[in-house]
């Protein structure tokens, strides 16, 4: 490769992350200011944050659940939960709750700046935490509250328009989605604007396209991407930056650097050994060194349930009609949301498909103490898969924020046996064709 060449591939690879952490700082930024300026924000979370409506209204967009995460890898966390605590939260609860808790408590501090205060909460059912979470805003700020039902799957599986109940269902949402609008035209004293919802639409229908390129790029080996660590970064644009324009040239950059990567087999690891994929949440308080623990085998994370249930539905095949928007955001909220929450309790049959799509070698699973949504079932959905494929898994508990729970020398300990372990059975079936010819 010509030093030219050399010099445009050192600048594409990794310009993502770079780019990524950028415009996060930046929408923090915007959020510092709006609380400077006293503006209220509208709360909402991963799972069906219903943005393509509230930006019409040039509502800041806060992310409680981004905004508890960014406080455990900035290790602050543990402050913040036992401010909390002390306020009279109990310790088994969400960490994501009582470290927002105390961020309110403290008028929006926040170690990425400044959270406004919000002017309205909107929620989804897709995690059985977010309403009671909501109801402390309403009790503390004293704002509206807006949750969209959403109507589960009957079979653990997304259909789309093939349940025979789907319509029904949509039409459900729509009037919820209704309902929605008149909240936020009353709050804000402003017309709901159609045409700038088409438009929003579009540049989510672009980032959707990309996203999904992204994922089935990491199919190839080397994984050109580790799903756990730069996967969090693409989350984070994803959420923050839903229905944007920069948010949708973010994405198509991506893939074109992803791609770039394909074509020269540049991998995530200098040296990729094991395939795997990772079920939960990622343990933020020890972040770098929990992913280190993995890497350090050559273990590769190529695949993450993560990217499913947190992506706001980008992860399905589904685009927006603008022709008919708002039943077509309703759509895409009940099959984002319904996807999300089969995700998390049905991953075993997500994972099968992964198995052979990503040629993987092990499975994660991560319970963890903070989070009983994503966590329960984990164990029966390890023994379901095991029983219908043969792949070793590893069963490694901690939590996503609160440090005392996290024992990084037993995880350690486990992490190894289980590579320990792959690299038996990979011994073991590299001598069998041998064997077998010896005795022919």
């Amino acid at each position: 490769m010509s030093e030219k060449n050399t010099d445009a591939s050192n600048e594409l690879v990794g310009r993502a992350n770079r780019r990524g952490g950028e415009l996060v700082r930046d929408w923090y930024a915007d959020l510092t200011r709006a609380a400077e300026e006293g503006r209220g924000a509208a709360y909402v979370f991963v799972m069906g944050s219903l943005n393509e409506i509230l930006l019409g209204f040039d509502l800041p967009v806060v992310f409680p659940e981004v905004n508890s995460l960014q406080t455990a890898v900035r290790r602050v966390a543990h402050e913040l939960l036992d401010q909390a605590e002390d306020y009279g939260y109990s310790p088994d609860i969400c960490g994501y709750v009582k470290a927002d808790v105390a961020v309110q408590l403290s008028k929006g501090k926040h170690p990425m700046g400044r959270i406004p205060k919000p002017s309205i909460a909107v929620l989804t059912n897709a995690c059985n935490t977010y309403i009671k979470w909501a109801e402390i805003w309403e009790r503390m700020h004293h704002v509206p509250v807006v949750t969209i039902d959403v109507p589960g799957t009957r079979e653990g599986v997304t259909r789309g328009r093939a349940d025979a109940s789907f319509d029904n269902d949509l039409r459900y949402v729509v009037a919820q989605l209704h309902e929605l609008i008149a909240t936020c035209e009353q709050i804000t004293g402003r017309r709901f604007d159609i045409d700038r919802l088409r438009e929003t639409l579009g540049y989510v229908n672009r980032m959707g396209r990309a996203y999904r390129r992204v994922l089935e790029l990491n199919r190839s080996a080397p994984a050109p991407f580790n799903a756990l660590t730069d996967g969090t970064v693409y989350l984070g644009v994803a959420n923050a930056l839903r229905g944007t324009e920069a948010g949708a040239v973010y994405f198509e950059e991506l893939v074109e650097e992803i791609e770039h990567k394909v074509a020269r087999s540049i991998g995530a690891l200098g040296d990729e050994s094991y395939r795997l994929a990772f079920v939960g949440v990622p343990c933020y308080p020890i972040f770098r060194r929990f992913t280190e623990m993995f890497s350090e085998w050559g273990g590769a994370y190529v695949g993450s349930s993560y990217l499913w249930f947190a992506s706001g539905g980008l992860n399905r095949d589904f685009e927006y009609d603008p022709q008919r928007p708002i039943e077509s955001l309703a759509e895409g909220v009940l099959l984002g949301v319904r996807d999300a929450m089969d995700s998390m309790f049905h991953h075993d049959r997500l994972l099968e498909q992964m198995i052979d799509h990503y040629a993987l070698d092990g499975i994660v699973y991560h319970p963890i103490k903070s989070c009983r949504t994503v966590s329960t079932g984990l164990a029966d959905g390890r023994r379901a898969l095991s029983e219908r494929r043969d792949v070793p898994s590893l069963f490694v508990e901690s939590d996503m924020m609160d440090r005392r729970v996290v024992s990084e020398a037993q995880m350690k300990n486990r992490i190894d046996a289980f590579f320990e372990g792959l690299a038996a059975r990979r011994k073991r079936r590299a001598a069998t064709p041998s064997v077998l010819e010896g005795g022919a």
